[in-house]
């Protein structure tokens, strides 16, 4: 085990985890210079088109040093605010972790979320200045930087450039130095923890574990501490990056196990996994699970395709936990399934893998965030669709989810974020200089403030150097209210939000204008209002389509005409009582798909 290093890289956004993770691949001789391409890791046709990591990928690297031959293993995570989950339960799998910084950008947000993560698990960093060959480093300032906001000091830290391969020999060796061995005894029982799964069509669940003691070798029976299933391992593997059929995973090693596991409920993220529950062994703690911010509906545009979707939703949940769903109902769009997730990036990629991946056509219904109810019976009630918001009576206050929001700008941008975010709700906390330009600003904000399309104007205000990050913590009471779209004087459950009163208006005013230009005329007038329980807010109206009656009337008496067009007006009213508006899915796509 003293030749066994587990470490993961940590860094924001675009900073060059994954470059960094194939360059360390190819020094290690795990795949060839023939083989090698970008983004190694990123097998997600998604990954490769938007350059991001979505999923944490890990990589078993055997590797000589010195002369002495070591086991590298290598967790690749994700960077985006989204994914932060990811970034805690590799953690949670290793003992070490490589910080990597931007030499051109320096310090992020994301880097400093990061970096707190991993010393609360107590796991051991090392700093990486990176892209360290651009004309645009700044290694002397970001350097400074590095110490004045984390301590480290200016020989701790190690300079490479990922895509020429500069400086990652000295670091192969200070991973060996620096990263701790592995704890954990092969003699004692079999003691695993899961820290990931994933569905194959032949092989069942592969569950990606990471051994704590014990060893795993074919035809061991093994148990999930949680659920007290039993299976028989048919197969251990490792990726290498390629999988490879291994004899035995021993105690400190990262690998996957195959044990022809059907269900996909009996595996759970987190959890133990033990040769024999009898045996007196301890759970591992495992890992806070994740609770979703943001929710939304998913409903087909073909209502057979629902049990289609049921199933992808299946299939996604077990390789990525941090969402859930359950099925509901609509009026307007049919059934469908209600799905929470930890942020509008990671809804637009789960939307985008059910399209691809199963060939489904969605709409999704408008994204809302987890609201709290106090009830006047005095339980707290969590409340994820808006439709099912209960009468003004049976509640004492609405409370909504609040999130510590750090913004990193540089200094001049200052005043344009301050607005910003007041305009939002938010109220200043604090703010702490990185460096000579850079600064960091606290705001208590609402997160539905956030969800929508802050992220896109802090980009702008800050002609792109803007990054930032968020946590949740805790509800608070706002005045917020339920505003319904009302079509032809009838509530359409799809298109109802919960709103802030004081922009109630500004959103109502936009949706109705929206659906005016999509839903076509109709042989009667349509009312299109936006409403707070009886009062209405905004109005505007979609004219019938007319039709000339009296063309056959060329001369005569007058009289003949008007009685010709009282019998239409009369046929439009009684139409407009009876008659059904079609509202396209155009329609709620053009509603639901804005800002």
């Amino acid at each position: 085990m003293k030749n066994i290093r587990n470490f993961s890289i940590i860094a924001h956004i675009d900073h060059g985890k994954s470059t960094l993770a194939d360059r360390l691949m190819l020094e290690a001789g795990v795949v060839t210079e023939r083989e090698f391409r970008n983004q190694l890791l990123d097998d997600m046709d998604l990954e490769r088109e938007r350059g991001i990591t979505i999923k944490a990928r890990s990589v078993r690297m055997d590797i000589v040093i010195d002369n002495e031959d070591y086991v590298f293993n290598l967790i690749d995570t994700p960077g985006h605010v989204d994914f932060s989950y990811e970034v805690s339960r590799s953690l949670a799998a290793c003992e070490g972790a490589i910080m990597l910084v931007d030499a051109a950008q320096g310090i992020q947000a994301q880097t400093v979320a990061n970096v707190y993560l991993a010393i609360e698990q107590g796991i051991e960093l090392i700093p990486v200045l990176n892209k360290v060959d651009l004309p645009t480093a700044r290694v002397e300032e970001i350097t400074k930087e590095l110490d004045d906001a984390f301590g480290f000091k200016k020989e701790e830290i190690i300079l490479v450039s990922a895509k020429t391969g500069v400086g990652v020999d000295i670091l192969l060796r200070e991973i060996v130095k620096r990263i701790p061995v592995p704890e954990g005894d092969v003699n004692k029982p079999t003691r695993a923890m899961i820290i990931d799964s994933q569905f194959d069509d032949y092989k069942g669940v592969m569950v990606y574990v990471r051994m704590l003691d014990g060893q795993l070798k074919k035809g061991d029976p093994i148990e999930f501490f949680s659920n007290d299933k039993n299976y028989e391992v048919t197969e251990i593997m490792a990726f290498t990056p390629t999988i490879t059929l291994m004899e035995v995973l021993d105690a400190g090693n990262v690998g996957v196990v195959c044990a022809n596991i059907k269900s996909l409920e009996d595996v759970n993220v987190g959890d133990t996994l033990v040769s024999d529950k009898k045996l007196g062994v301890q759970p591992f703690p495992g890992f806070q699970k994740p609770a979703p911010m943001v929710y939304c509906g998913f409903y087909p545009v073909q209502g057979e395709d629902f049990k289609i979707l049921g199933i992808a939703l299946e299939k996604l949940h077990l390789n990525d936990a941090s969402f859930s769903y359950s099925p509901e109902s609509s009026v307007a769009l049919g059934f469908g399934f209600r799905c929470g997730f930890l942020g509008l990036l990671h809804m637009e990629i789960i939307q985008e893998r059910l399209e691809r991946e199963f060939d489904l056509d969605l709409v999704k219904t408008s994204p809302n965030v987890t609201y709290k109810l106090m009830m006047t019976g005095g339980e707290e009630v969590l409340m994820e669709n808006p439709s099912k918001l209960p009468e003004r009576t049976k509640y004492n206050s609405l409370n909504e989810p609040i999130v510590n929001l750090k913004v990193m700008v540089p200094e001049a941008s200052i005043g344009m974020i301050m607005t910003l975010c007041t305009e939002r709700r938010g109220i200043y906390s604090k703010q702490e200089f990185i460096g000579a330009e850079r600064v960091i600003i606290e705001f208590k904000m609402p997160l539905s403030e956030i969800i929508y399309d802050f992220y896109d104007k802090l980009k702008s205000s800050t002609r792109g150097y803007g990054t930032m990050d968020y946590e949740f913590c805790g509800f608070e009471p706002a005045d917020l209210v339920k505003m319904d779209i009302l079509v032809n004087n009838v509530p359409v459950d799809a298109l109802c939000t919960i709103v802030h009163r004081d922009n109630s208006q500004i959103r109502g005013r936009k949706i109705i204008k929206k659906l005016r230009e999509t839903i076509p005329r109709h042989l009667f007038e349509i009312p299109l209002q936006a409403a707070l329980g009886g009062k209405i807010i905004a109005r505007e109206t979609i004219r019938a389509m007319s039709k000339n009656v009296t063309a056959k009337c060329y001369g005569g008496d007058v009289s003949r005409k008007k009685k010709l067009l009282e019998k239409q007006k009369k046929g439009k009213k009684r139409m407009k009582q009876v008659g059904n508006v079609t509202i396209p899915q155009e329609a709620f796509l053009s509603v639901l798909g804005g800002d």
